[in-house]
């Protein structure tokens, strides 16, 4: 199985800091490209922040860490084992970004996009080597949260995704085969169902935002990270489980675009924590402080799944 030694995160957005951190800790020698000097030294000295606060909370062993700011593309690309994309959602900016991949790496360096939706067939249908790329979609915050899903494209090569998925293991992170390139995946399929369905509620006044959040965190949601959902309704058994769904399904929604209520805040401007409001009023909350109380449970969360840490492969 090929060995990674080193890798390069495109981008120096929000997820960017956070995925290198997680290659370094995995023992890569890790590059940020970036367009510009002072975005990518930025990120760098965000990702070492970021795994220092991994170190910290037991969830990876102590090492000497390798994490470079850069701006030659094509350097630090043709000297990679692995890449990985992390720019803004758009399919025109990552197609032009893994052409320009495609021609930079060699053939045999693995090419990944960070997306969370789109198409990883649609981005890389102009390259000449489909078969050294997948989708790897870490969960923000990438370096706590344990979940990355490996979409498989149309052309990907089963030994491409059994190299990535054993090396993420190795990091402690947990891979999940998507076998299908579909519009948002698999967590984010089922996120958006929820989501549907939470707007829905509001929107028809069964009950108010906080009360919203309050259910899926008290309730279904605390009990989550042990306790999936066909685990759930397996031990509740199928017969009472069916009952259920059978008589709700007629009554949640199922509409076929996006929320009205929810697209009524964005065309008002009314955007969440960016303009000040969206389905709080965040001149009433303060996001460091929801920011800090995830990461905190996350943290705590998966040190009880991971006990011992676990150990970095890789070398620097």
């Amino acid at each position: 199985m090929k060995q990674l030694e080193s890798a390069v995160v495109v981008g120096s957005g929000m997820m960017a800091p956070g995925l290198a951190a997680v290659l370094a800790l995995g023992g890569l020698r890790t590059t940020i490209l970036s367009r510009t000097e002072e975005n990518a030294t930025r990120a760098v000295v965000r990702a070492h922040e970021m795994a220092q606060g991994v170190i910290a909370n037991g969830l990876a062993v102590a090492r000497e860490l390798s994490i470079e700011p850069s701006v030659a593309f094509e350097e630090s690309v043709g000297t990679a084992d692995l890449v990985i994309e992390s720019v803004y959602e758009e399919l025109e900016l990552k197609r032009s970004i893994f052409e320009r991949l495609d021609l930079a790496a060699p053939p045999t360096t693995i090419l990944t996009s960070n997306t969370s939706g789109l198409s990883i067939s649609a981005v890389v249908s102009r390259c000449r080597y489909p078969e050294r790329i997948l989708t790897t979609h870490f969960w923000n915050p990438p370096h706590l949260m344990p979940l990355v899903e490996l979409v498989v494209g149309e052309k990907t090569a089963p030994e491409t995704v059994e190299v990535v998925r054993a090396f993420l293991s190795a990091c402690g992170k947990v891979p999940v085969v998507v076998k299908k390139d579909r519009p948002g995946q698999l967590g984010n399929r089922l996120q958006m169902a929820l989501l549907r369905e939470a707007v829905n509620i509001v929107a028809e006044g069964i009950a108010d935002v906080e009360d919203v959040d309050l259910a899926a965190k008290a309730g279904f949601g605390l009990r989550l990270p042990v306790y999936g959902i066909f685990e759930h309704q397996d031990i509740v058994g199928l017969d009472l489980g069916f009952s259920v769904i059978d008589y709700v399904v007629p009554d949640l929604s199922n509409a076929p675009r996006g929320p009205e209520l929810y697209r009524q805040k964005v065309e008002e401007g009314n955007l969440g924590v960016k303009t000040g409001k969206g389905f709080y009023d965040w001149s009433k909350k303060d996001v460091e402080d929801v920011r800090a109380r995830r990461d905190r449970f996350v943290a705590e969360t998966v040190r009880n799944w991971f006990t011992p840490p676990p150990k970095p492969t890789g070398h620097n």
